[in-house]
């Protein structure tokens, strides 16, 4: 289990953060941010990349009919817009506040350029973070493609107890910023199936939900694939 702000115990809001840096704290700051209020859009240009610091932000594309694909809903603690590090000029999806007082700290890429010349270490475990997002958007796809609904909704629970999971005693509690409605969009199932299997896991005793929460228990991996 790991807090997600954390890369090999690097903290990355406190590592990245201009504020914690002196020469730049004066002409940075924080951005805030309604519910419903877009960060950036389609064809924006593509030249900061923001860490969460309160709130839940969506991040979709449009397909060319019209429809809105979600790509996930990410929450305090993770960062977005990492793509313009990697050279992306403009944006192929579009940010969204999900929450009033959702609060942004926005890093342009020369400044995270400057941060990453002054820090090879930390250069290093960016690109890393980065090489995993990738991974995680493949392992995504393949799932999609190659598995049932019911395993990519275990393998969605999997991933989130891994990244979010907190050990309680013989119980895993996961804090997350999902609907049903984000977890069947994500992969690729509707509301009502994803409910059906829940409702299942639940009646199972191996999942508890709350409101932004899965309880686990610590047999879950073993109990889920039964």
């Amino acid at each position: 289990m790991s807090n997600i702000w954390f890369i090999e115990n690097v903290n990355l809001f406190d590592v990245l953060c201009p504020h914690q840096f002196s020469e730049y704290k004066k002409k940075h700051s924080f951005r805030t941010y309604s519910k419903n209020d877009f960060i950036y859009m389609e064809g924006d240009s593509s030249n900061t990349l923001y860490l969460i610091a309160e709130g839940k932000v969506k991040i979709a594309f449009m397909t060319d009919d019209g429809k809105e694909v979600l790509k996930t809903v990410l929450a305090k603690g993770e960062i977005f817009g990492e793509l313009s590090l990697l050279g992306e000029t403009h944006r192929e999806e579009f940010a969204q506040a999900l929450e009033n007082e959702t609060v942004l700290c926005p890093i342009t890429i020369d400044i995270l350029h400057e941060l990453m010349l002054q820090n090879k270490n930390l250069s290093i475990k960016i690109y890393k973070w980065i090489g995993l997002r990738i991974k995680k958007i493949e392992r995504k796809l393949d799932l999609l493609v190659n598995k049932d609904v019911r395993t990519r909704l275990i393998e969605f629970i999997k991933e989130l107890a891994d990244e979010r999971g907190e050990k309680r005693i013989d119980l895993i509690v996961v804090k997350h910023p999902f609907t049903q409605k984000d977890i069947a969009d994500l992969i690729g199932a509707s509301r009502q199936t994803v409910s059906t299997l829940l409702n299942d896991f639940s009646e199972r005793g191996i999942i508890k939900m709350k409101r932004g929460k899965f309880i686990l228990s610590e047999s879950f991996t073993e109990k889920l694939s039964a």
